[in-house]
C-alpha cells in the first residue's frame, strides 16, 4: 500500500513531460548555427541542411546542394575566427499550422578576424539578418532555405 502513492507520482511526472514544441526545436537549431560559426564547425553548420536548398543572397536566388554548401562555408569557417557571434534581437520564431514549415528571423552580430588569401589577417566585424525556413521531413526539421543580408 504505501508503493502506491509513490507509483502514481511516478507515472503522474513520466507522462507530464512534453516533448519539446516545434518553436523550442527551431531556437534549438539556430543556437547551434551560432555555435557552429564561432567553433568554426562546417559539421555542425550542415548537420540540419536538407540535401539541396534554396538561398536568396545579394540579389540573386540559387539552389544549392549540400556539396556546395560545404565547400563554400568550409572555406569561409577555416579562414574565419569569430571572437563574438550573437544575437541582437531576440529570433522570431514561427511555425505553419500544419507543423511541416518553421522559419526563423535572426539579426546577428559577428566580430573576428579571416586570413585572406595572400595570408594576411584582417579583422571582421558585420551586422546580418536573415530567415531561414525549415522543412520537417521524416520526423526532424532540415534547413531548406536562407534569405541574409548585411548591414551596411
Amino acid at each position: 500500500m504505501r508503493l502506491f502513492p509513490l507509483l502514481l507520482a511516478a507515472v503522474f511526472f513520466g507522462c507530464s513531460r512534453e516533448a519539446p514544441s516545434h518553436e523550442t526545436q527551431l531556437r534549438a537549431l539556430h543556437a547551434k548555427v551560432l555555435r557552429a560559426h564561432l567553433e568554426s564547425d562546417v559539421d555542425l553548420l550542415l548537420e540540419d541542411d536538407a540535401p539541396e536548398g534554396t538561398q536568396a543572397n545579394r540579389g540573386v536566388v540559387s539552389t544549392t546542394s549540400a556539396a556546395d554548401t560545404r565547400s563554400h562555408m568550409g572555406s569561409y569557417l577555416a579562414r574565419t575566427t569569430f571572437t563574438e557571434y550573437r544575437d541582437l534581437i531576440e529570433p522570431l520564431v514561427d511555425v505553419s499550422r500544419d507543423g511541416s514549415l518553421g522559419w526563423v528571423i535572426a539579426q546577428v552580430y559577428a566580430r573576428g578576424t579571416q586570413r585572406q588569401e595572400d595570408g594576411k589577417v584582417e579583422p571582421l566585424e558585420f551586422t546580418c539578418a536573415w530567415i531561414e525556413l525549415y522543412a520537417r521531413r521524416e520526423g526532424r526539421w532540415l534547413r531548406v532555405g536562407n534569405v541574409s543580408n548585411f548591414k551596411e
